[in-house]
This record gives C-alpha cells, sequence and structure tokens, in this order.
C-alpha cells in the first residue's frame, strides 16, 4: 500500500503527533511524508518526499501573529503551483493533519482524504468556541477540506472527536517535581517574559525560545533554544507549563498531572476554543503576559491544584480503524 501523509508545519504540534503516528502508518504500507509550512522547531525522524512553502502564519512578539511578516513570508502563487502539480494517483490512502497542498490537491483531483488533526474537531458544532462568531470559522472549513475526519480534543465531543494522541516517549517518561516551571510562549519576545516572570521570583523559570540559539539565564529565569528532548525533561520534572493557547503541550502536561495556564495569542481564534476548552477542565487561562496578570500568574503558582484527565493510548486502534475503512478498494491490506 502506498500512503500520503500531510503534515501543517506551522507550530510543533502537528509534528510532535506525526512522530507518533508515522511509525504506525508504515505497518500498512510505504509511507511518503509531506510537509508544508516554516514556524515548526522540531522535525521528524523519517525523510520527507515533500516540502513545501505552504501558508504560515508568523509568531509576532506581543503575544499575536505577526500579520506583516506573515504576508512578506506568503507565496500565493507558489502554493497554487504546488498544489496544481503535486501527483498523487499512486497513493490508496491520502491522511492530512491541517495540511492545505495535499488537501486541495485531492479536492482538484477528486480523490479522497482523510483529515486526521485537531482542527478537524471544529467541523463538529459540539466543540466549544466562544459565543460569537469569528471569521476563523472558513480556515477550519477551506483551509484544509478532505471527505472524511478523525479528530482529537481534550474530550470526545462528537462521535469522530477523540482525545490526544500522547507520544510514547510521554507515556514512558519518568517525572519528577524539582518546583521549575517550564515556559513556551513563541508569540511573545524573549525580554517581554523575563522582564514579567522575573517578578515572581519564589520559583525558577524555564523559557524555551524560538529565537535564543545559546541558553543563557538572568536571575531566576533560564532561557533556552527550543529543542525537544530538552523540553521534555524540564517538562517531566516541572511543576507546571505556562504555555499558549496550542492543543498537543498542554495535552502532554496535563497527562503528565502538571499544572497547566493558557496564554492564548491575541487574535488567535484556535487559541481561544483551545483555551476555552481547557478552562472546562479546570486550567487557567490568562489574557497576556502583562503586568496586570502578575498576580493571576503568581496564584497559579502558589496553588497546589491539579487536574485529573482520562487519555487513554488508542492511536494504534484509530489508525488501523482509519487505513481499513478509508483506504481505497484496490489496496492490499496488511
Amino acid at each position: 500500500m502506498k500512503i500520503l501523509f500531510g503534515i501543517q508545519g506551522t507550530g510543533n504540534g502537528h509534528i510532535s503527533r506525526a512522530r507518533e503516528i508515522v511509525p504506525l502508518l508504515q505497518q500498512y504500507g510505504d509511507v511518503d511524508l509531506l510537509i508544508s509550512g516554516t514556524e515548526a522547531e522540531v522535525g521528524l525522524s523519517q525523510p520527507l518526499k515533500y516540502k513545501f512553502h505552504g501558508f504560515s502564519f508568523v509568531f509576532g512578539r506581543r503575544g499575536g501573529v505577526d500579520k506583516w511578516a506573515t504576508f512578506k513570508r506568503m507565496n500565493l502563487w507558489q502554493l497554487l503551483r504546488d498544489v496544481r502539480t503535486l501527483p498523487l494517483k499512486q497513493y490508496d490512502l491520502i491522511i492530512n493533519d491541517f495540511e492545505p497542498v495535499s488537501a486541495w490537491a485531492c479536492k482538484l483531483q477528486n480523490i479522497p482524504s482523510v483529515s486526521l488533526s485537531h482542527q478537524c474537531s471544529f467541523i463538529s458544532p459540539n466543540t466549544p468556541r466562544p459565543a460569537r462568531w469569528n471569521y476563523a470559522e472558513w480556515l477550519f472549513k477551506y483551509y484544509s477540506p478532505t471527505t472524511h475526519h478523525i479528530g482529537f480534543h481534550f474530550d470526545r465531543y462528537d462521535d469522530f472527536i477523540h482525545t490526544p494522541v500522547i507520544r510514547s516517549e510521554i507515556r514512558l517518561m519518568e517525572t519528577s517535581n524539582k518546583g521549575h516551571y517550564s515556559v513556551y510562549l513563541p508569540a511573545y519576545d524573549d525580554k517581554t517574559l523575563v522582564k514579567h516572570l522575573s517578578k515572581i521570583n519564589s520559583v525558577e523559570w524555564h523559557i524555551f525560545s524560538k529565537r535564543q540559539k545559546t541558553p543563557f539565564k538572568e536571575g531566576n529565569v533560564q532561557i533556552c533554544p527550543v529543542d525537544n528532548a530538552k523540553f521534555n525533561q524540564s517538562l517531566a520534572s516541572c511543576e507546571g507549563l505556562l504555555t499558549g493557547g496550542g492543543f498537543e503541550g498542554p495535552a502532554e502536561a496535563l497527562y503528565l498531572q502538571k499544572k497547566v495556564m493558557m496564554v492564548p495569542m491575541t487574535g488567535q481564534y484556535e487559541q481561544r476554543c483551545n483555551a476555552l476548552a481547557a478552562s472546562r477542565l479546570g486550567v487557567p487561562v490568562i489574557t497576556g503576559i502583562n503586568a496586570v496578570n502578575i498576580p493571576l500568574i503568581n496564584h497559579w503558582v502558589e496553588s497546589s491544584k491539579h487536574i485529573e484527565v482520562n487519555f487513554p493510548d488508542e492511536t494504534a486502534q484509530i489508525v488501523d480503524r482509519m487505513v481499513k475503512q478509508y483506504a481505497l478498494p484496490q489496496a492490499a491490506l496488511a
């Protein structure tokens, strides 16, 4: 069987999930990997068949998307060329994690595809979102359109939605509590984070930065370049995680029974939706890293409340059902 797996390269959550899913897919046949996007710091262990510029949002330095940098990096003509020229006829199964090139290529060539993503959970009206409608709902629907949907979220909001994919390296991790707090907030400048978090000097802060190339320390704040292994070590031994409104990172921290506080990016609707869903589990959410919210962060640090979640290991069964249900009839299943 020939399988194509298209993966979004904006942020690290998509690739982190793929690191768990790709080896499972390889049990059913040859897997070609496609990534589009420019904003991930982690990579896959397997070689890529296709690497496209895609359509990425660029993280800013003040808690939101850098709209001007996003516009300058945009290359719609290249995106259209990639969509029109991507060869798909040789594949028995095409899987998509919110990746627009392969999704639109499938649509134009009238080839079925399966969305295996967090974002496709928003196809369901039951998935938590703010009461006020936002144009980003169009992104959920049209950014990466597929014919079939298998979603992941913090809870089973619909019959096609599953709890998060927790990587094996996280499930097998030995945890401890050394009292520090891990921080991943790529939409904030390092100086802003140091300025505000250093005011809470009762604990150590480990900031993982997409902008810093060499580690350094200022008082009780340590800044480290983003590194998957070092971040995992910090997470395994921390008291809590201060992070954005993503999905995979908070899910893994909750699984490890770490305290979590979320800071959704300004103007990023999906992160607001994620934060709303997490808040219903009991996760505290703040609007930004600033002087006004320092007391809220300090209260979270002083709190001993931990949230219990149930994220069973179902990834292998989900992949097996997907392959058997959606692979084209001519494929010889393993």
